[in-house]
């Protein structure tokens, strides 16, 4: 069913608001998940609120938290996010991100004991629609197998690129795993198979059954140990910027997916100068000859934003009546 994307947003914030959380707080979070949503990012919008406001009840999300700054380091920042709403704290380190590359042509900001940021490609979003180059990672617990390995040891670090651009801006925001576990719980409620092998079931064999690699805890990384190498260094990047907790410590510490590290890097570009460039690249990547519709990275993104808009953003009806008897 689809539902206006005002309504969506006006039952997160009511839901927040019941919680005593201030306005200003409720209504930047309730715009975080609605957004996601009206993005087509399910996943991370309405499917993940009732989780969000469980970590508040347990306090693992603190809601008037703000974060506070650790360390200078010329374009380099360290913060501490003080369990603040992840989303809030993403958004203000890439904005001091943005202001730091304005003044020195490229700007860093680390944060430890953050939460979770929800979508990460709505901070490259936010970098691109300044007119900057963004950047930025997170660890998470461990919830991926190590290449070789059979239980989890990595975490399914998200990775997001941006680049501003008239017209549509290039957005890759994407998880180490083949899958992220957003989308495998999405196709698990479904009922549907993977359209490619995800993860191995707990024989060890690969499957496009969601259930069965999330009951496995085998879900497989994108090209395989390349994929595991590069979620160990995220990690490793992730916890030595931030001065903060790595995947280990997280997980070992036995508190959910609370108290992450991430990184947010803004770059200053001349957007009047590359455009060209930029349309030609895609253009180019487009001419080739396909099976199916070539888009860039965040081309999706933006039709399903403008389909939402039009005629509402889907949801699952069973969540939608979840949130609305919270």
């Amino acid at each position: 069913m689809r539902i206006p994307y005002q309504q969506l947003r006006a039952e997160f914030k009511r839901v927040l608001t019941a919680l005593n959380i201030n306005d200003e707080v409720a209504e930047a979070c309730a715009a975080t998940f609605a957004d996601n949503s009206r993005d087509g990012v399910y996943s991370h919008g309405l499917n993940r609120f009732p989780t969000f406001v469980e970590y508040i009840k347990e306090g693992l999300v603190i809601p008037h938290a703000t974060p506070t700054q650790v360390k200078i380091m010329g374009a380099i920042e360290q913060w501490d996010g003080n369990l603040a709403p992840g989303m809030l704290n993403a958004k203000f380190c890439m904005n001091r991100a943005i202001d730091l590359a304005n003044d020195n042509g490229i700007g860093c900001v680390a944060i430890k004991n953050t939460n979770h940021w929800m979508r990460g490609g709505s901070y490259g979003l936010q970098a691109a629609e300044a007119g900057y180059i963004g950047l930025c990672f997170t660890n998470t617990i461990a919830n991926l197998p190590p290449w070789g390995g059979t239980e989890p040891r990595l975490g399914n670090n998200p990775l997001v690129i941006a680049i501003p651009r008239k017209g549509g801006h290039v957005v890759l925001d994407m998880a180490i795993s083949q899958y992220a576990f957003g989308k495998l719980w999405q196709y698990e409620a479904q009922g549907k198979p993977l359209p490619v092998p995800g993860g191995y079931d707990k024989q060890g064999n690969l499957t496009t059954d969601a259930a069965a690699i999330v009951e496995s805890k085998r879900a497989l990384p994108i090209g395989f140990w390349k994929g595991s190498g590069l979620s160990l260094v995220l990690d490793l990047l992730a916890t030595l910027l931030s001065g903060g907790d790595s995947t280990a410590a997280i997980t070992q510490a036995g508190r959910k997916e609370s108290g992450v590290s991430q990184v947010f890097i803004a770059i200053k570009t001349d957007n009047d100068k590359n455009a060209a460039m930029i349309d030609e690249i895609i253009a180019y990547t487009k001419s080739s000859e396909a099976d199916e519709e070539i888009l860039f990275p965040g081309e999706n993104m933006l039709r399903t934003r403008e389909q939402s808009l039009k005629q509402g953003v889907w949801v699952d009806e069973e969540m939608w009546g979840k949130v609305k008897g919270l």
